[in-house]
């Protein structure tokens, strides 16, 4: 008998997975704000330099007199989108500058500014502010993003072994406590090293809950259930980053709105009692006196029957022993597998390009994330209704088509339709984020299908270290708009992410449809499928 059958004997999903199912969902609702967290506590609101000598120097104009020192001390931008150049003072001499009539000197030398003065209209303080990130350190924002995403790539090994060494349950504490301590520690950062080093931290813990939260829930859940229990836990976690949103509309401190988001991890502990270790994962160590008592109890709450005998019963599940170099073992098979590696990374990193990057649109800082979340919802429905209808091939080649275009038509909005068309612009970038996210969802089923079994996990876990790339890669993409700069800057990384997508798009004709097919499960059988 099959660990499989013993569950579906049970109740593949009745009422005790689905209160477990629940508590789970909690735990990954709230680690959802966490991936999205450089949004505003990194946001850069619009700033200049401060006046050199005026201590009190504010963003805001306070009078004319105060304006009479802007235009003496700070430059006029040659950017449409700027009225002062964000990183320059002038140099004044009154002995031998020359001023025009509105008080701009017209002989003075630029030097660049140590110190800015910023807007409070979008944020009354984030680390960037507290830290001067900007103009040359400017890249250091891009860089904290990466290093956390390098953390979530991180994560998704340390916590893939711990999870099978010590079990799911324990796997799960020591990430919540780890994810509760790194936040709390986050918001008290003295400085960028240490902000670094706790996202980081952040990063590999965030992941752990994630993945461990993940494995519990489809441990539990039967064959005939699974899918669907996948799909409504990924539809439920853009609810994360709306209270994310709410959070940061009212608050506007990156430190408080960083101890709001990890107060809940650490109350999440209360429920972890309640969340039992997946049965499965038991009888795989020989634990099976333990896991029969948990199923036993499941049975009890299901109104089911179940005996332990059944255990006794249990055949040993088959552990693959594929190695990642058997991905490349074939021509076709190593093609089909570039292919996938790099179908990940673009979806990856034009999700995350557009979700953590809305300060580039056009458009209300906040509506534009909230418009970005979502996009997530449909993005995960869409699959829902069209994989099993047309195939995954099809309708993963549309997704990226569609988001692909999108994002490219940017350059015809920005650069020939002028400020009026400037909605159309974040509408474009919108619908690049929604079929960019149900191409994520695609290319993780078409993966699962083309790889062997044999080697099936070696292959997901190779593609997942390509998205993470697709992440850590995505910040510098965007910062290409302030590198070209001016309103065409703007369309600049949607270009990029556009023609990846396209690129993807043409790649994917070489996989074969998996749609009612019988999968590999050899790699002899991987190298002949679809021929």
């Amino acid at each position: 008998m099959k660990f499989d059958e013993i569950l579906t004997q049970i109740g593949s999903f009745g009422p005790y997975q689905k209160r477990n199912y629940v508590l789970l969902m909690i735990g990954w609702i709230l680690t959802g704000p966490f991936m999205g967290l450089s949004v505003f506590i990194n946001g850069i609101p619009d700033h200049r330099c401060q006046i050199p000598g005026l201590e009190n120097d504010t963003y805001e104009i306070q009078g004319s007199e105060h304006q009479r020192l802007i235009d003496t001390y700070i430059p006029l931008s040659t950017h449409d989108n700027k009225i002062y150049e964000q990183c320059n003072v002038y140099q004044i001499d009154q002995s031998q500058t020359v001023f025009d009539n509105d008080s701009h000197p017209i002989n003075a030398t630029k030097s660049k500014c140590s110190s800015w003065v910023y807007s409070k209209q979008l944020f009354d303080n984030t680390f960037v502010m507290k830290e001067n990130l900007v103009c040359d350190d400017k890249y250091k924002v891009s860089l904290s993003k990466t290093i956390f995403f390098g953390g979530v790539l991180l994560g998704s090994f340390m916590f893939g072994v711990i999870s099978d060494t010590i079990g799911r349950k324990k796997t799960l504490l020591v990430a919540v406590i780890f994810m509760f301590a790194s936040g709390i520690s986050l918001a008290f950062s003295v400085n960028y090293t240490m902000f670094v080093v706790l996202r980081f931290c952040t990063g590999v813990c965030a992941v752990g809950m994630f993945m461990t939260v993940y494995v519990i829930g489809m441990e539990w859940v039967g064959p005939s259930r699974r899918t669907f229990v996948g799909l409504v836990i990924a539809l439920i976690g853009p609810v994360g980053s709306l209270f994310y949103i709410l959070i940061s509309y009212y608050v506007r401190q990156w430190n408080w709105i960083i101890i709001a988001l990890t107060i809940p991890i650490g109350l999440f502990l209360a429920l972890w009692w309640f969340v039992p270790e997946s049965p499965r994962w038991l009888s795989g160590k020989g634990r099976k006196k333990e896991a029969a008592a948990l199923l036993k109890h499941a049975a009890f709450i299901n109104k089911t029957e179940f005996s332990e005998k059944v255990m006794e019963e249990l055949a040993p599940e088959k552990k693959e022993a594929g190695k990642v170099w058997l991905l490349f073992s074939d021509r076709t098979l190593g093609c089909r597998t570039v292919v996938i590696f790099y179908n990940w990374m673009v979806a990856s990193m034009v999700f995350y390009g557009l979700s953590l990057n809305t300060g580039m649109l056009y458009g209300d800082y906040y509506i534009n994330f909230l418009l970005s979340v979502l996009m997530e919802f449909p993005g995960h429905a869409l699959p829902i209704f069209m994989i099993d209808r047309i195939g995954r091939k099809k309708s993963h080649i549309i997704y990226m088509t569609v988001g692909g275009l999108s994002c490219l038509s940017t350059i015809f909005t920005v650069n020939y339709g002028g400020t009026e068309l400037q909605p159309l612009t974040t509408a474009l970038a919108m619908i690049g984020k929604l079929f960019s996210t149900a191409a994520f969802a695609t290319i993780y089923v078409i993966s699962a299908e083309v790889f062997p079994t044999a080697i099936r996990n070696a292959g997901m876990g190779s593609s997942s270290c390509w998205a993470r790339v697709g992440g850590m890669i995505s910040p510098f993409i965007a910062d290409t708009a302030d590198l070209v700069g001016g309103t065409t800057g703007t369309a600049v990384p949607l270009v990029i992410f556009g023609g990846a997508c396209l690129i993807a798009a043409g790649l994917t004709l070489l996989l074969p449809e998996t749609l009612n097919q019988h999968l590999p499960e050899s790699i002899e059988d991987g190298k002949n499928f679809g021929k």
